[in-house]
């Protein structure tokens, strides 16, 4: 079995002008960048930022901040490189078909596929509980949810997800334009809440900087999950599960990075970008550059205004918990509507990458070719409808909130791969032309890739093992349908070049 075959660069551009497979280019640089603050800046910049500042790493959460940024954008850097050579759908799996091979690709596919339907539905989900929440405080008792039987649907997630799978369906130029409006007013919400959050900071909260280390169990709500909520590498060393410190730093920086998802989601519109060589580089670029900016100044607020040890004491800790301890409940409106317009944008993003994996992968043989046909507005309209019907049903009836976790280690595993294939494009293809190179290689890649892998292992092992069953699906659906009905393995079997590269037998 040639499991390790590649695709060549001419190939897979090639592929992306076939008539009922090729997808419009309308976007610009700023659209790119609005699509990364819309994705990036949710419920992540309100909530998961005091979660981590209570239960891992207290003031010194703004270093995981930091940490996760940059973790973050030197990935994005490496994406930049390859969308600027390979300005086609499917983001990392695209790109590590032609350098690290199919199985691999699949691989990255289906854990882009993981990261983007989980965070989809987590989004939609939490969207309505938000939704709700802002209901309340304006004096609307209103609920979106209705008990069949047995059975909890929540009929707000179907409606955010309807609502911009129809935008998607008509045009992608004219969802990032409803998705950019909304981002303006979702910017200023959070520059408000800021501004105003600095009134409220004590110089004395941020004292300890780093707290002692201390074991998990001390502090309420930091270990629910008993060991298998402690993190990968406390387990594998066989250290007590502890909180705070230099390690609560890092495992801070994981939870964190939840926060910066969406960045390779964005990758995936390369395909529908206007000289994306030389603008996706620059919208990944802008974007991540007013993401870090944003998330360690709301950092800074939610640790100045409240000490960690009270955050802690909260069930469910946030920026909201911060202004309503700080004496300021009135903010509590604000922040809530913020959320709810910052997780809009977001599920709208998401569905957009969620649906360009799937038709990339699709467009290769390793899902049916059926998915991938375009319509006349040059959108997969019956794919969009597809996947906005899936992530809808999974949000309106499932409990997904434990499986944020997973969404992150979807996106490190995704970043390690395509940082690794940096090099291996340089020397696979020297002379193509690159608007924009990843610098330092190859040991900045080499670098990145193992800063992922760090913050993967400080994942609970729980996500682990649920990311392994994921893994085994995977593979069983490549193995009994991928492998065979590859284009890249139909077209050797005619005598075709599939690629410019040699193919690894197992």
């Amino acid at each position: 079995m040639q499991i390790f075959r590649t695709k060549s660069v001419e190939q897979t551009l090639a592929e992306a002008q076939e008539a009922d497979h090729k997808l419009v280019r309308t976007l610009n640089a700023w659209d790119l960048a609005v699509m990364c603050v819309a994705v990036a800046v949710g419920a992540g910049i309100f909530s998961v930022g005091a979660q981590a500042a209570a239960f891992h790493a207290g003031p010194a959460v703004i270093i995981s901040f930091l940490i996760a940024g940059i973790v973050c954008g030197a990935a994005v850097l490496c994406y930049a490189e390859f969308a600027s050579m390979l300005p086609v759908a499917g983001s990392a799996y695209t790109f590590t078909y032609t350098t690290v091979g199919e199985i691999i690709a699949w691989v990255v596919g289906w854990d882009l596929v993981l990261e983007m339907l989980m965070a989809g539905s987590v989004v939609s989900k939490y969207w309505s509980v938000y939704l709700n929440d802002f209901m309340r405080l304006i004096g609307l008792n209103i609920r979106t949810q209705v008990q069949l039987g047995p059975l909890s649907i929540d009929f707000a997630p179907m409606a955010i997800v309807a609502f911009f799978t129809v935008l998607l369906v008509i045009g992608t130029k004219l969802s990032t334009r409803v998705d950019g409006a909304l981002t303006i007013l979702k910017v200023a919400i959070v520059l408000f809440v800021v501004i105003v959050g600095f009134f409220y900071v004590k110089a004395s909260n941020f004292t300890p900087f780093i707290p002692p280390a201390q074991p998990a169990s001390s502090v309420v709500g930091a270990s629910a999950d008993g060991a298998l909520g402690q993190p990968l590498m406390q387990w594998i060393t066989g250290s007590q599960p502890s909180i705070y410190g230099v390690s609560g730093i890092i495992s801070g920086a994981a939870l964190v990075f939840f926060s910066f998802l969406g960045m390779d989601t964005v990758a995936t519109a390369s395909e529908e970008t206007k000289d994306p060589a030389g603008n996706v580089p620059k919208g990944l670029i802008m974007g991540m550059i007013m993401i870090i900016v944003m998330y360690m100044l709301v950092a800074i607020v939610t640790t100045g205004m409240v000490s960690y040890r009270d955050l802690a004491k909260s069930p469910s800790p946030s920026l909201a918990t911060g202004f309503e301890m700080a004496g300021a409940t009135w903010a509590a409106k604000i922040i809530s509507f913020g959320i709810v317009i910052g997780m809009t944008t977001a599920v709208m993003v998401l569905l957009l990458g969620l649906t360009r994996v799937v038709f990339a992968m699709s467009r290769d043989g390793l899902l049916p070719r059926s998915l991938s046909k375009v319509g006349r507005r040059g959108t997969p309209a019956g794919l969009q409808i597809g996947v906005g019907v899936v992530v809808a049903l999974v949000a309106s009836t499932f409990d997904v909130g434990i499986l944020a976790d997973m969404v992150n280690i979807g996106t490190l595993s995704a970043f390690s791969l395509v940082a690794i294939s940096i090099p291996i494009m340089r020397r696979n293809y020297p002379d193509l032309p690159r608007s924009f190179k990843m610098p330092g290689n190859p040991w900045a890649p080499i670098l990145i890739a193992l800063a992922n892998l760090w913050l993967m292992l400080n994942l609970s092992l729980l996500t682990w093992l649920r990311f392994l069953v994921w893994l085994l699906v995977g593979f069983a659906i490549y193995f009994g349908y991928s492998y065979r009905h590859a284009l890249l393995g139909r077209n050797k079997g005619k005598g075709l070049s599939p690629s410019g590269q040699g193919h690894a037998r197992i």
